[in-house]
């Protein structure tokens, strides 16, 4: 069955975000947030959060500025002392001006008054994960079709940020064809790209793994990007 509007339920983590904030109120954003499929690790102290945010791993860090034993503020000029370049959200009760100049001057990149509008920190959160990935993007070459990216490194693919569960095998042929974007493929090019000049495998092991291949991509609404050519292969083409 196609998922509609969005990614299949099974693929629900789009961020991985740290809140550190005390306990009703981590727990609160840590729900919003989840509710919104991002993947979420609380801290509830100050030393606790400055020590996950050193281990990295996360996109976006959501920081409270009133924390007992170390403050916000403490905790984020510590991360940029130590290059550390996630984001960091601040959170605080002060609104004053001169708050929010000392915040972004230690390297926050946003500031955030309550009470909190969930609506509001979510977008912000969003909108520090889009900036992240096309910050990431930019030092990191992908291939992309259309909606389909690859991610030649990681050797991962996404439709329209949606991941594509592929086996190793099936990302090799996906590869071939998207480098070889628009052109004719030929079961014999196919075997020698995704197994390799020193593997035997027949022309029907091809044909099996451009069904998987198919099928996942259907899952996800890009069904049509691989066509058969009668008698002469595969081709990976959007379709007009």
């Amino acid at each position: 069955m196609r998922p509609v509007g969005g990614c299949p339920v099974s693929v629900v983590t789009v961020g991985n975000v740290l809140v550190v904030a005390d306990d009703a109120e981590g727990a609160a954003l840590a729900r919003g947030l989840r509710g919104q499929g991002m993947g979420v690790v609380t801290a509830t102290d100050g030393l606790t959060g400055l020590r996950a945010g050193l281990q990295g791993g996360f996109e976006v860090i959501v920081l409270d500025v009133g924390l007992a034993g170390m403050s916000g503020y403490d905790i984020l000029a510590q991360l940029r002392a130590a290059e550390v370049n996630t984001p960091v959200m601040l959170i605080s009760s002060n609104g004053h001006e001169s708050e929010q100049v000392t915040g972004l001057n230690l390297g926050a990149d946003a500031y955030l008054v309550k009470p909190l509008s969930l609506v509001v920190l979510t977008a912000q959160v969003w909108a520090l994960l889009r900036r992240q990935r096309i910050s990431r993007g930019a030092a990191r070459r992908y291939l992309w079709v259309g909606d389909l990216q690859l991610d030649p490194a990681a050797r991962t693919a996404s439709w329209k940020q949606c991941p594509v569960d592929l086996s190793p095998r099936e990302y090799a042929v996906l590869h071939a064809l998207v480098i070889h974007q628009g052109e004719v493929v030929s079961k014999t090019q196919l075997q020698r790209m995704a197994w390799g000049r020193e593997v035997a495998v027949t022309g029907n092991a091809v044909e099996v793994y451009i069904g998987y291949l198919r099928r996942k991509l259907d899952y996800l609404g890009a069904g049509n990007l691989v066509h058969t050519v009668r008698g002469r292969g595969y081709q990976l083409a959007l379709s007009p």
